[in-house]
């Protein structure tokens, strides 16, 4: 399954969307997988039996400082969030220089990613979405069956495809988002993300989960991708201020925080990122 003779690598896990560490979403990365084929890449990520493994390599573009591969447990992504951002800060911490001060850039499959400190965390550009309207009767019906809610429910409904086939669903409150029960079957092949907003003395604006049926996570604790899309969708239509924090995982008993920002017409996307494994992997 691999190209060269297996060799220790560098190896670390990362908790990322959380200042409080193992509250957040891990993440698995390979600092040095030179050599290593897309197959050794897919059947390590689906033995880690987490989210997304990354794979970082020498850019091939030279605006780049670092190429990574992001895999789920069953197929790759050209992006997503927590990825990302947990392989930004792997990189950093590995002894990565970035070639403009404060910014990395960040090669992967949906193209040139920066990322940058805001406020003493990492944060991504959110890329454009490159499919953006309302979904079909036929699955607004299919997503209410799999949200087990009656169709009057999902307020809004829409695909935020920004390299994950993300479908958004705005429902009325937080507590109707945390009162989810899925139908994992009738949800089927679709990629659900869920957002509603909180109310009162709440130190978050809104709550997320994110749910997709037939991968190893069916429920995934923090998702940087959806939260990206969202971002431009609520905010677009006016239905979230130019900044806020969602909370994401509570119904997993985690404690993601995803800070957004909308600045010079660029959405931003950030949270805190901590290493809580670092070794060697033999591969």
């Amino acid at each position: 399954m691999t190209s060269e003779a297996p060799r220790n690598r560098p190896f670390h896990q990362v908790d990322v969307f959380s200042d409080r560490p193992y509250l957040g979403n891990p993440l698995a990365v390979v600092v040095d997988a030179e050599g290593l084929s897309g197959e050794t890449m897919q059947h390590f990520a689906n033995w880690t039996n987490l989210s997304e493994t990354t794979f970082l390599l020498p850019p091939s573009d030279p605006a780049a400082d670092y190429k990574v591969r992001i895999f789920t447990g069953s197929e790759e992504f050209p992006f997503a969030g927590h990825p990302t951002l947990g392989s930004a800060h792997t990189w950093l911490q590995a002894g990565g220089v970035p070639k403009t001060d404060g910014v990395v850039v960040q090669e992967c499959g949906a193209g040139l990613v920066r990322v940058k400190h805001d406020a003493g965390r990492l944060a991504f550009a959110a890329p454009p979405l490159t499919r953006f309207e309302p979904v079909s009767d036929e699955v607004r019906a299919q997503l209410a069956a799999g949200l087990r809610l009656p169709e009057e429910a999902l307020l809004d409904t829409s695909w935020l495809v920004n390299g994950p086939a993300w479908i958004g669903v705005l429902l009325e409150s937080a507590g109707q988002v945390l009162g989810i029960e899925p139908d994992l079957v009738a949800m089927g092949d679709l990629k659900v993300g869920v957002i509603g907003p909180h109310e009162g003395d709440s130190d978050v604006d809104f709550e997320v989960r994110t749910f997709i049926a037939r991968d190893a996570m069916t429920e995934d604790p923090v998702t940087g991708s959806f939260n990206a899309g969202a971002a431009q969708w609520l905010i677009g239509s006016g239905r979230a201020p130019n900044e806020y924090m969602a909370a994401q995982g509570t119904a997993l008993g985690r404690a993601g925080r995803i800070h957004v920002k909308a600045e010079d017409g660029e959405i931003w996307v950030g949270g805190a990122s901590a290493t809580c494994i670092q070794g060697t992997v033999l591969l």
